[in-house]
């Protein structure tokens, strides 16, 4: 029976050397919720880079695609918040699978919950750098013109964004810094003061993360914040069912 909501973010496919893999273990996991999954929600950088041209799909994923589109086939719901690694999917997945698209935070009413979910880069302004190019992607008009150039160049020039940005991470942030310094907790906070919601869902932070969001002026307001960590290296996901929001692993022994 269909009743439960799966979250996964951060696959990252197309980076790293055990890409093949990755996407191979994504594919029996996603074979292992075929009959209870209700809603599969993906936060988002599922692929370390994508651009969606007119007439050329980007080489590889096509496990995942293929698998997604079996379980569209098969009546599950599925919804993708873009990330920062894959904001050029534009209606692709829409067109193709019926994915519905999503490029910020939204609510979603899940068995009478309510849910504030998302990707989560840019959120608090800790990183107003980031938050500038961010702008930059995202502008309608720089991405009109990066269609412009070959596909070869795009891709070269996204796989050298990429690596810098690997390289250039603080290992010291893949760990969960609390209340005060995580930005995406930060504008949890800030949108419960104007709104109820149980749960709060997340991806782009890499760091598995189960726990309570607090609110000293408004108890009523508490919710729980689950971070799903990512399908990089974790290998970890969300999962709603009989009223319980879980964070799980995943290995190839516990597969259903």
């Amino acid at each position: 029976m269909r009743q439960n909501l799966y979250f996964i973010t951060d696959a990252h496919l197309g980076s790293g050397a055990d890409s093949r893999q990755r996407e191979q273990e994504l594919c029996l996991f996603l074979d292992s919720i075929r009959d209870d999954a209700k809603t599969l929600v993906l936060l988002g950088d599922m692929f370390d880079f994508w651009f969606s041209y007119r007439y050329v799909v980007p080489r590889g994923h096509v496990r995942l695609l293929g698998k997604l589109a079996q379980l569209a086939d098969e009546g599950v719901e599925i919804h993708y918040f873009i990330g920062n690694h894959d904001m050029w999917l534009f209606d692709y997945l829409d067109k193709e699978l019926g994915i519905v698209m999503h490029e910020d935070p939204e609510m979603m009413t899940f068995d009478g919950k309510q849910f504030l979910i998302g990707h989560g880069d840019g959120l608090g302004h800790l990183d107003r750098h980031y938050d500038f190019l961010r702008w930059v992607f995202r502008c309608r008009v720089n991405q009109r013109l990066f269609a412009l150039l070959p596909e070869w160049m795009t891709f070269g020039l996204a796989q050298r964004w990429s690596d810098y940005s690997k390289h250039t991470h603080n290992p010291d942030n893949l760990r969960y810094l609390g209340e005060e310094k995580e930005g995406i907790v930060l504008y949890c906070k800030e949108r419960a003061q104007k709104e109820h919601f149980d749960y709060c869902v997340f991806g782009h932070r890499h760091t598995p993360v189960d726990t309570r969001i607090t609110l000293s002026e408004n108890p009523h307001r508490d919710c729980q914040y689950v971070n799903a960590g990512d399908w990089f290296a974790n290998r970890t996901y969300a999962c709603y069912s009989d009223g319980k929001l879980t964070l799980n692993e995943w290995t190839p022994a516990n597969q259903n």
